[in-house]
């Protein structure tokens, strides 16, 4: 098996996939270094870069099956890292977050983001099995338990954005795994006729912190906003976003939101708002293009993959992605909550763009493993 892999592996490899994500990231340094010009965070994104396409290259040429075979390692040793994230000097609390673990040499890891691969893994391993018969009540609260756990360790670091895009994980999988269309719709109609009452008891019970109130009324209010105060980030993104027009403003304007220090973290949270910034409308739909193509490789290489397994780990990828954009992208425009969620491969920060490119790993392992059994 290994030498008819080896024979295939360079035809095979899907390199559109790997040089889209590989391009994408270095558009977003580019960004990165207009954004913040006196910092070094695209060179630590360079330097990032180089890692993630070594780990992305090691899980290609590596069985995904025996990979996820050994997923409850994997998921137990990310849970590990989220409990010690959470111990006091050896997490780094940043804007009210304790999410981060100071790296020597490296600077800042988020462990929540590689969770997120362990975490599809799992999922994927425990539902990869053949069945003919829908899930049971059983599995749908094995599955809900094996994302639970992290999602349970996430809350306590105060992360609700990291959370959000851990659900899409499990809903793809559930989705893809013969579950009752009528479970499925209840839990729809469930969500949409629960979720204001939700909002409710969560501010009666200060569940719901002041400043997540007001994000959300900066949203469904703008025009009440306080525009200096907690709709300062969701306003500042928006002028960004406008004063590009058309083409953009160029890289080298030095009176654009982001280089007069405006625009607040804008080579993480409003990436995509600093590009539009650059690059105009154009540039954003250009970019946007690159990311559907990447999406539909994705899709097209779980549509061929030989096993349920690997389709539900690629996929699971997918449903993680997608989620990611649309919110980045919608707090940039100012149409949903601004709750930190990064751009991915276009954000700065290592764990996030090394946990992408292990995910993009899995794919092309799982597309050089669609004929050999």
């Amino acid at each position: 098996m290994v030498a008819r892999i080896q024979k295939r592996g360079l035809r095979d490899f899907d390199w559109l996939l790997a040089i889209l994500a590989i391009g994408i990231v270095c558009f977003g340094t580019i960004q990165i270094r207009y954004a913040q010009p006196t910092e070094n965070f695209w060179v630590k994104q360079l330097i990032g870069l180089g890692i993630a396409i070594v780990a992305m290259l090691a899980v290609a040429f590596n069985d995904y099956r025996r990979l996820l075979n050994i997923a409850p390692a994997f998921y137990i040793f990310g849970l590990l890292l989220l409990v010690i994230v959470l111990i006091p000097g050896i997490g780094l609390k940043i804007n009210g977050q304790r999410a981060w673990i100071r790296v020597p040499g490296i600077g800042q890891f988020q462990p929540s983001e590689f969770v997120k691969v362990t975490t599809a893994m799992m999922l994927a391993r425990y539902f990869g099995k053949h069945r003919t018969s829908a899930l049971t009540l059983k599995e749908l609260a094995i599955g809900g338990l094996i994302l639970g756990l992290p999602i349970a360790l996430i809350l306590l670091e105060h992360d609700v954005g990291q959370v959000l895009t851990y659900l899409p994980i499990l809903i793809v999988v559930l989705f893809l795994s013969a579950i009752k269309m009528r479970v499925v719709v209840a839990a729809i109609v469930l969500g949409v006729v629960l979720l204001p009452f939700a909002y409710w008891v969560g501010v009666k019970t200060h569940l719901v912190k002041n400043y997540q109130q007001e994000r959300i009324n900066v949203i469904l209010d703008p025009e009440k906003a306080d525009r200096r105060g907690f709709g300062y980030n969701t306003w500042q993104s928006i002028l960004t976003v406008g004063e590009g027009g058309l083409l953009g403003a160029g890289n080298s304007s030095a009176y654009s939101q982001s280089s007069l220090k405006f625009l607040p973290e804008p080579h993480t949270d409003f990436i995509f708002a600093v590009l539009a910034g650059n690059t105009g409308f154009i540039g954003c739909i250009i970019v946007l293009l690159a990311y559907v193509l990447l999406l539909s490789r994705l899709i097209s290489g779980a549509k061929r993959a030989p096993d349920r397994m690997g389709m539900l780990v690629v996929m699971a990828t997918v449903g993680g992605l997608t989620c990611q954009i649309f919110i980045n992208v919608g707090m940039s425009l100012g149409i949903l909550p601004v709750i930190g969620v990064p751009l991915p491969l276009m954000s700065a920060g290592l764990a996030s763009l090394i946990a992408t490119f292990i995910a993009i790993g899995f794919a092309i392992s799982v597309q050089l493993r669609r004929f050999v059994n």
